[in-house]
C-alpha cells in the first residue's frame, strides 16, 4: 500500500496526487513479473518454463520494468482513489502527470492528475429579487390553435380548378436539359410531390410553377448564385423541364361543434374546446415563468458565488448538446458537418459559441445541488410513488406496471432529481421576490424572445 499520497488541488478543479509506494512492494511486483514469464515465455535455446530470470532480465529489461511499473500504479490507484477525499469524477480519465523513474531497489513515487467535482463557495441564496415578464392568453393565441386543430383534421383532395397556387400539393415529374434540349441523363425525376411555397424542392421551383395547370408542361431556366445550398447547382445555369402531374389541396373543416367532439369525446360544443385550450395555455405561461424564475434565480446565485468548473465537465456537456443537437434534427454527424461547413462553420466554432451559455446551465445545475446538500433536501420514497401514481393515471396503466417499468430502467433517479429541484425553487421562491417585468406576447414567452 501507498506509503505516502500528497493531494494538491488546482485551478479548475484538477487534482495533482503525488503517490509514493515502498520499495518492497515495488521489488515483489517486478518479481512476481519475472517469475511469471520464466513460466510461460518461450526463447531460443530453453525449453519452456525453464528461463532463467536472469536472461529475461538481459533480453527484455526495460520492457519488464515499464510492465511492472504500470502494474504497481495500476494497483494502487483504485486503493488510493478509495481515500482521498477529492475523488476522481467517474467521466474524467487521470492520466500521469511528468515522467516515472522506477527503480526497483527504491520507493517508487508518480503523479496523477485528474479533475474532481468542483468545490462551491455559495453566494447568498435567500431574499433575491429576480425580474420575470409577464404574458396572458391573447385572441390570436386561441386562434393559431384552432387553426392548427383545423389543420390537423384536414383532408387531401385533388383540386377542382387543377391550377397551381400557393399552398396547393403538387406532384411534378421533371429533368434537365442540356444546351440542344436533349434530356441530362440521370437527371429524371417522377412523382416528386411538395407543397408549393415551402422551397422544399432542390430547384426552388415553387414561383415558376404557380398559375400552371394540371398535365401543362414547361421548360424553366433558373441561374442559382455561388452561395446555392445544393453545391451540384452552385453558380450554374439550369434548364429544367417540368411537368405537372397532380394538383392537390387541403380542405380544412369547420370550426363547429362536430370539429370539437372529432377532436375528443371530452367536448360537447366548440366551446368546450376553446375553454380547454385557453386553460392549457395559460398553464404553459405559468410554468414558463416560474422555469424563468428559476432560471434567473440560479443565475444571481451562480454570479455571486465561486465555482471552479473542471473541463471534463464542460466538455461531457458540451458533447451531450452535440449529441443532443443530432437528435433533434435526425441527423448523422457526416450531415450536420455538412450542413456547418456550408454555413461557414465548423464543430469546433459551434462548440466554442455555446460555451456560454452551457457554463451558465452547469452554476446553475451545481448551484441547485449545493442549496439541496445545505438545506438537506431530502426525497421520501412515497414522494416518487406519488408522482408515478400520476404517471399511470395519466397513461390509464396499472401503477404497478408503471413502477415497475421506470424502476428497472433506473427512470425513479429522473423523478427524484426533478422533485428535489422543485423543493429547491419552492424555497428560493418562499425566501425570494419576483418583479413583474414587461408584458409579452405567449409566443414571444415561449421562444425567450423578449
Amino acid at each position: 500500500m501507498a506509503v505516502d499520497t500528497k493531494l494538491e488541488l488546482k485551478e479548475n478543479s484538477k487534482v495533482s496526487l503525488k503517490i509514493t509506494v515502498p520499495e518492497a512492494e515495488v521489488k515483489k511486483t517486478y518479481d512476481d513479473l519475472i517469475n511469471e514469464y520464466c513460466k510461460k515465455v518461450q526463447v531460443k535455446g530453453f525449453r519452456k518454463g525453464k528461463v532463467p530470470a536472469s536472461v529475461l532480465i538481459r533480453k527484455f529489461g526495460d520492457a519488464l520494468k515499464d510492465e511492472a511499473a504500470q502494474k504497481v500504479i495500476e494497483n494502487n490507484l483504485e486503493k488510493v482513489f478509495e481515500t482521498v477525499d477529492k475523488k476522481p469524477l467517474p467521466y474524467a480519465q487521470p492520466e500521469l502527470d511528468g515522467e516515472i523513474d522506477f527503480d526497483i531497489t527504491k520507493d517508487f513515487s508518480f503523479g496523477i492528475l485528474y479533475d474532481t467535482y468542483p468545490e462551491i463557495e455559495l453566494g447568498e441564496y435567500k431574499g433575491l429579487e429576480v425580474e420575470v415578464p409577464s404574458s396572458k392568453v391573447g385572441k390570436e393565441d386561441l386562434e393559431r390553435e384552432l387553426k392548427a386543430l383545423q389543420e390537423q383534421n384536414s383532408v387531401v383532395v385533388n383540386k377542382a380548378s387543377a391550377l397551381v397556387a400557393k399552398d396547393d400539393i403538387v406532384t411534378v415529374d421533371y429533368l434537365e436539359l442540356d444546351e440542344k434540349d436533349e434530356p441530362i441523363e440521370g437527371t429524371k425525376r417522377e412523382g416528386f410531390t411538395f407543397t408549393v411555397g415551402s422551397g422544399y424542392n432542390v430547384f426552388k421551383l415553387d414561383d415558376e410553377i404557380t398559375g400552371m395547370k394540371l398535365d401543362e408542361e414547361k421548360v424553366i431556366e433558373k441561374e442559382f448564385p455561388a452561395d446555392y445550398e445544393y453545391k451540384e447547382h452552385a453558380g450554374q445555369k439550369k434548364r429544367i423541364k417540368v411537368k405537372i402531374s397532380a394538383v392537390k389541396e387541403k380542405k380544412l373543416p369547420e370550426l363547429d361543434d362536430e370539429l370539437a367532439q372529432d377532436i375528443s369525446d371530452e367536448y360537447k360544443t366548440l366551446a368546450d374546446l376553446k375553454k380547454d385550450i385557453e386553460s392549457k395555455l395559460q398553464l404553459n405561461i405559468e410554468n414558463k415563468i416560474k422555469d424563468i424564475t428559476l432560471t434567473r434565480s440560479l443565475e444571481k446565485i451562480a454570479e455571486a458565488s465561486k465555482i471552479d468548473i473542471p473541463d471534463s465537465m464542460l466538455q461531457r456537456e458540451l458533447s451531450t448538446r452535440w449529441q443532443t443537437i443530432l437528435y433533434r434534427y435526425q441527423m448523422n454527424e457526416t450531415l450536420l458537418l455538412n450542413q456547418l461547413e456550408k454555413e461557414g462553420k465548423s464543430k469546433d466554432m459551434l462548440m466554442e459559441e455555446m460555451k456560454p451559455e452551457v457554463i451558465k446551465a452547469i452554476k446553475s445545475s451545481l448551484v441547485m445541488e449545493k442549496i439541496a446538500d445545505l438545506e438537506k433536501i431530502e426525497i421520501k420514497p412515497e414522494e416518487i410513488d406519488e408522482e408515478l401514481k400520476k404517471i399511470a393515471e395519466n397513461q390509464k396503466k396499472d401503477f404497478d406496471e408503471i413502477k415497475d417499468f421506470y424502476t428497472k430502467r433506473g427512470y425513479t433517479s429522473s423523478i427524484e432529481a426533478d422533485l428535489r429541484n422543485q423543493k429547491v425553487f419552492d424555497l428560493l421562491s418562499e425566501k425570494g421576490k419576483t418583479k413583474k417585468g414587461k408584458s409579452v406576447k405567449y409566443l414571444d414567452l415561449m421562444q425567450e424572445k423578449y
